[in-house]
């Protein structure tokens, strides 16, 4: 899976006192050998606020016994601590990478603080032109990076992250997946958060993960004060983030996602066109990878936890959907937008998207033809709200009964079962209907369909599938809801209505009421779309295999789907999105909003005669894992 476990350790230090940190380092390291990685702070060994004691013989030959020490105890996982070694005559503020038994590659710092509380260059010299030399029998330079297999990683030391041009940008150009930096980075008020934005912002710059552990309180207080500050962040998020200012040992473990960095560099950047830089690579022991990753998956990635934050999002995407199709209206001639409503929550959508075009263009509501056309399924609650939702507006609303014409087609093509014929006759006359109209009035027909309804093919082919131009073709079904919600809460006259709306199961309302209730519910024949999005969501973004998608979907909603449930879904997402190409391939234009979309012309191309097979298989596959 390329799961790897990090743990960033700021431990209870004991300044000058090497032996006793060498041993509370051991103890770390046995305490937590289900990393596969063990990063220490800057100068662990003796501690960051030696002052001259740095140039001092007894230290050096004490520094030089603990790592000797520390070598006998480090197995299977990566270690690296920080200690101040001799080279050449001159003293490098370095990290040592250690596993079974030996040290790896020596890293000096590039760039040191010489400005109000730091005083580095008194006693240590840069390590930046330092390349392909040696120290300790093990490589020594500032152009080492270590692998194994899909793990790269590169060190930075402290003040490497803050200068302009940080190393790491170096790594990752040359392929590194994993920053790891040693700190010593003293607090003041508002620091932090500064510092936080920078290993944030790193690990999105470099698509990569960015691990950070700073010295502890341990440190002497003679001026400044250290908190202990550790995190863990990948590609602009933050993984873990232990408890700064504590007397003990602070630990910090997060599970990084190897395959989806690969992927990202791949699908979303430009990352391949960077010029990579010369390194020596240190080929590392095998690491272990965790099956089953310690973090948190969103069941729904679409839509932002926090209130604000979906205000916020519901906000914007609103925008994007309005003004881009205020831009198409404006570009055919002003036309009339003519759109069919059903009370669903899709039509809903873009009758308020409709709705605001004619607030930005400052045209009358009248130039919104929304036009109901109930059918065999049409229940009396949708075709209520429809037509009260339409008249609240002040669009120009139509009803059209397309029950008669559709048996006088049906009679004609001499069908009489309640099938898929039967289904997609209606959703391709009422397409004809809108069609027609928007001929009629100099109009262009406002499409519906959404964003999990084009992954999933459910729509009927140049039926609803068909319109002049998409406004919900960017928004997945999860996230229609909330745009609704928002809508509803600026929309004081709007609200009864959307909310009824809002409440409704999603259903075609392609064949009979039962006592007069919806008889078809979506989510029932295909599945729960908050599953198919967290499917989409991953598949899309992260190149997530069947088998990933399997373990991700699991873990994100354990609570609520057992794994043969999540199992039986994810085929059938896997069957439609592959069955369902054809009908991407001439899907009209309509408008991006996220990340994540499924035009032919932009984001997303396959062929549509590809087979799900190989995609099949690694599920099956991966069921007994």
């Amino acid at each position: 899976m390329s799961f790897l476990r990090v743990a960033v350790i700021s431990p209870k230090l004991y300044l000058a006192d090497v032996g006793k940190n060498v041993e509370v380092i051991s103890q770390l390291i046995h305490a937590n050998r289900d990393a596969a990685v063990l990063l220490f702070p800057e100068l662990s060994l003796t501690g960051y606020t030696m002052g001259d004691l740095f140039m001092q013989e007894a230290l050096h030959k004490a520094v030089l016994r603990g790592i000797e020490r520390l070598k006998e105890v480090v197995r299977e996982s990566i270690v690296i601590v920080g200690a101040p070694l001799w080279y050449q005559n001159r003293l490098y503020n370095c990290a040592v990478v250690m596993q079974k038994g030996k040290i790896l590659g020596i890293v000096p710092k590039s760039y040191l603080p010489n400005y109000r509380e730091f005083y580095e260059l008194r006693w240590f010299h840069s390590g930046k032109n330092i390349k392909d030399a040696n120290l300790l029998d093990a490589p020594f330079g500032t152009d080492l990076l270590f692998e194994d297999d899909d793990l790269l990683f590169g060190v930075e030391i402290c003040e490497d992250l803050w200068t302009l041009k940080p190393p790491s940008f170096d790594m990752a150009a040359a392929g590194a997946n994993l920053i790891c930096n040693l700190s010593a980075s003293d607090e003041v008020v508002g620091k932090h958060t500064y510092r936080k934005d920078l290993v944030l912002s790193q690990s999105a710059r470099c698509i990569c993960a960015y691990a950070y552990a700073s010295s502890g309180v341990g440190e002497s207080s003679m001026d400044l004060c250290y908190s202990g500050a550790t995190m863990i962040a990948e590609n602009g998020a933050l993984l873990a983030e232990g408890e700064r200012f504590g007397l003990e040992n602070q630990i910090t473990k997060a599970d990084i996602d190897l395959q989806k960095l690969r992927y990202l560099r791949a699908s979303e950047t430009s990352f391949a066109q960077s010029e990579v830089p010369s390194y020596r690579i240190v080929k590392t022991a095998s690491l272990k990878r965790v099956q089953v990753p310690n973090r948190y998956y969103d069941p729904t990635p679409f839509v932002p936890k926090h209130k604000e934050q979906k205000h916020a999002r519901a906000k914007e995407i609103f925008a994007i959907q309005s003004h881009a199709l205020a831009r198409r209206v404006q570009h055919v001639g002003m036309a009339k937008m003519v759109i069919g409503v059903s009370g669903g929550l899709d039509s809903t959508l873009a009758l308020l998207v409709c709705n605001e075009v004619c607030k930005l263009l400052e045209r009358p509501k009248s130039d919104i033809v929304a036009i109901s056309m109930p059918g065999f399924g049409t229940t009396n609650a949708t075709r209520s709200d429809a037509k009260e939702l339409a008249r609240l507006i002040g669009a120009d609303f139509q009803e059209i009964d397309i029950t008669k014409a559709v048996k006088q087609h049906l009679k004609d093509i001499d069908h009489a079962n309640q099938d898929v014929v039967f289904e997609n006759a209606q959703a391709r006359y009422r397409t004809m209907l809108l069609m027609d109209m928007a001929n009629k009035v100099g109009g262009l027909v406002v499409g519906t369909s959404d964003l999990s309804e084009i992954a999933l093919g459910f729509s009927t082919y140049n039926g609803d599938h068909m319109a002049m131009y998409h406004v919900n073709a960017g928004v997945p079904k999860t996230l229609v809801r909330y745009i609704i919600e928002w809508v509803a809460a600026n929309e004081k006259d709007f609200a009864p209505v959307l909310q009824r709306i809002i409440k409704r199961p999603v259903s075609p309302e392609l064949l009979p009421p039962s006592d007069g209730e919806i008889a078809q519910k979506t989510e029932e024949i295909i599945g729960p779309y908050e599953l198919h999005d967290f499917f989409l969501y991953h598949f899309i973004k992260y190149g997530a295999s069947p088998k990933k998608l399997l373990l991700l979907a699991t873990l994100a909603f354990k609570e609520k789907y057992g794994k043969d449930e999540i199992k039986k879904w994810l085929r059938v997402f896997i069957k439609r999105f592959f069955a369902n190409q054809f009908k991407r391939d001439a899907m009209p234009d309509g408008v991006k909003v996220g990340t994540i979309a499924l035009s032919p012309r932009g984001d997303w191309r396959m062929p549509s005669d590809a087979q799900a097979k190989v995609w099949l298989e690694e599920l099956e596959d991966g069921s007994s894992d």
